[in-house]
């Protein structure tokens, strides 16, 4: 079992935070002495605090800058897709 002690600030990571969850993308967006403000990237978008002690049953990868472009652009497309259709004239 992990924590989240071990992620850093500024970076995203693939986790499970139990054993059946799905996997999740976050980011660590402020670190404080005993807590960390994460963005969670589900449908919608969330945020919350977490304390460093709090348990992940898996941290799978760190997101290298070159994957994080790629996905902002893949998350970007599929937003602008969604919101095309909502213009009436």
């Amino acid at each position: 079992m992990y924590t989240y002690d071990l992620l850093e600030k500024g970076c995203y990571y693939l986790i499970k935070e139990k054993e059946d969850a799905p996997i999740a993308l976050i980011r660590i967006a402020v670190q404080t002495d005993q807590c960390l403000f994460i963005q969670r990237f589900d449908q919608p978008m969330s945020t919350a605090w977490k304390l460093k002690k709090d348990g992940l049953f898996d941290i799978i990868e760190c997101l290298s800058d070159e994957a994080v472009r790629n996905w902002e652009q893949e998350y970007q497309d599929s937003q602008d897709a969604y919101y095309e259709g909502d213009d009436e004239e």
